[in-house]
């Protein structure tokens, strides 16, 4: 896609004196990469070794790393940089925290990045570590963390990168709702986007700074939102949604997208794609021209042996556990995003299943499992410990409570509150049916609840299994944080669905209506 100058009249002015020097920068982006560090199937799960060899696979950080140099080859000028979330996901964060990531990334030798939620995932000790080992920028413009000692000193709001003689401005920022989402602590405070970046820009500008790059793990609708709320951006580099920009199947949008004068982009998540968008500005700072698309990172590019040899090196400690063959199932288990959010999903059933089974005997009548949690599909035949694992990687703990009808009907209108926006906060579920309508105002769209046959009583207290995450909060789950009689130390959910999954083999992948929309 190009975007050009609307009038003859501009491109003649353009032409003429020092407005002829333009200028052309190619950004490379990558975001939600997830500890993808090895290839991943068509799934965005493990990839067998034999599946790659047949060229089935796709990213994994040694074909990313030659995609990048070829990239740079191509183009006289390049930035490199990422929308976040580069934590969390596989074994390989498991293990290794964010030092595996660094290490990549500073061999790679990106100008900038900014934080995910994830990079909270465990606190900011962790991300500390992380700043202090990358030898680029860490961004983040929307919250103020003067009172966190862990991170204001290694965590900018914005920078400068100088490339081929220009300055170009870098801004971060990151999900407002961090504090729902991760494990910040209570020292960072997160603030609205629009005027957060504007803040930067304008502190950019007045440094004689006209070219500026929005690094933004906050989704493709935040991104627009940003872009038509603020003055002076004129990239911003998405993240969080996974949205896949193109004139592909499954694209959401064009890339880039344009919004007024900003080029908005993203490249879908786990490496699959490197995002190459080359952008001419003119003397003053305006895009005259913004062209490119995502290069799938496919068995079309080959894997660099150096960095291969790394990655297999690094991956040695996590061979026993992830090769465990735990279960089997007849069928392909459908974990994807896009099903998982908005509606029920066959990995929903069996993780909601998985929880009510391991506590039924403990007076437990439903179970609630955020659709965010679940990361990935899982292909039919034998099932590993590391499939487990990449589906539930976040090492969340069972947790058993007591709130009133009332109270779970509250937690189910939360979880379809931001369905049309595909958030991680929607309510897959055992043990109950529910409806809801996704037309209705948010905090009235549930319909119907029933469980156990019978029509939810708001009075009556119901005994509910979810994980440590949401019963503490997470996902907009506060109505959960008092609830009576809780228990947050129960098994790992991953350890637990395994043990379901192993004990109904082969599993046969199902819905059966629990979860209904209404009009549909």
């Amino acid at each position: 896609m190009k975007i050009r100058l609307a009038s003859a009249t501009a491109a003649l002015a353009l032409m003429a004196g020092a407005a002829q020097a333009e200028y052309t920068i190619t950004v490379l982006h990558t975001n939600d990469f997830h500890s993808r560090f090895e290839p991943i199937s068509k799934y965005d799960s493990t990839c067998s070794a034999e599946d790659n060899e047949a060229g089935e696979c796709f990213g994994g950080w040694a074909r990313l790393a030659n995609a990048v140099r070829d990239a740079q080859g191509r183009h006289d000028n390049t930035l490199l940089v990422d929308g976040g979330d580069q934590f969390q996901g596989t074994l390989f964060y498991t293990f290794y925290k964010g030092k595996l990531a660094a290490e990549m990334m500073n061999s790679l030798g990106y100008d900038g990045m900014t934080v995910g939620n994830h990079e909270f995932d465990d606190g900011p000790e962790v991300l500390q570590s992380f700043a202090n080992t990358i030898n680029f920028p860490i961004l983040m413009s929307n919250a103020d963390i003067s009172g966190e000692d862990l991170l204001k000193d290694v965590i900018q709001k914005s920078t400068v990168v100088e490339k081929n003689g220009e300055k170009i401005g870098l801004i971060g920022l990151t999900p407002q709702d961090t504090d729902e989402l991760a494990s910040p602590g209570p020292n960072v405070i997160f603030t609205e986007p629009a005027g957060a970046v504007q803040a930067e820009v304008d502190k950019l500008t007045e440094m004689g700074v006209n070219k500026i790059v929005v690094l933004s793990h906050s989704s493709y609708a935040v991104d627009k939102y940003v872009a038509e709320n603020t003055t002076g951006v004129d990239v911003i580099v998405g993240g969080h949604s996974n949205t896949l920009l193109g004139d592909m199947e499954g694209a959401e949008g064009p890339y880039p997208t344009m919004v007024g004068d900003t080029a908005i982009v993203q490249a879908y998540a786990y490496g699959k794609y490197l995002g190459e968008l080359s952008v001419t500005f003119d003397d003053d700072g305006k895009i005259t021209e913004a062209t490119g698309a995502p290069v799938l990172i496919d068995a079309g590019i080959e894997e660099d042996s150096d960095v291969l040899a790394r990655v297999t090196e690094a991956a040695q400690p996590l061979e026993e556990i992830r090769n465990k063959v735990v279960a089997e199932s007849a069928a392909e288990i459908d974990g994807a995003r896009e099903q998982c959010r908005a509606q029920e999903c066959q990995m929903g059933n069996l993780i909601a299943d998985a929880m009510l089974d391991r506590v039924k005997d403990q007076g437990i009548q439903v179970a609630l499992q955020n659709g965010g949690g679940i990361r990935a599909s899982i292909d039919a035949g034998e099932v590993t410990m590391g499939e487990v694992l990449t589906v539930l990687p976040f090492q969340n703990t069972l947790s058993t409570f007591e709130v009133t009808g009332a109270v779970l009907k509250e937690a189910l209108e939360n979880g379809v509150s931001q369905v049309e926006e595909g958030a991680g906060r929607f309510a897959q579920v055992a043990g109950m049916t529910y409806s809801f309508d996704p037309s209705a105002e948010p905090g009235s769209r549930v319909t119907e609840v029933m469980i156990g046959g019978e029509p939810l009583d708001e009075g009556a207290t119901y005994g509910v299994v979810s994980n440590n995450y949401v019963r503490n909060g997470g996902d907009g789950y506060k109505m959960f944080v008092d609830a009576a009689n809780a228990y947050d130390f129960g098994p790992d959910l991953a350890d637990v669905t395994a043990e379901y999954l192993a004990a109904n083999g082969p599993f046969e992948p199902f819905t059966d209506g629990r979860i209904t929309v209404a009009g549909q």
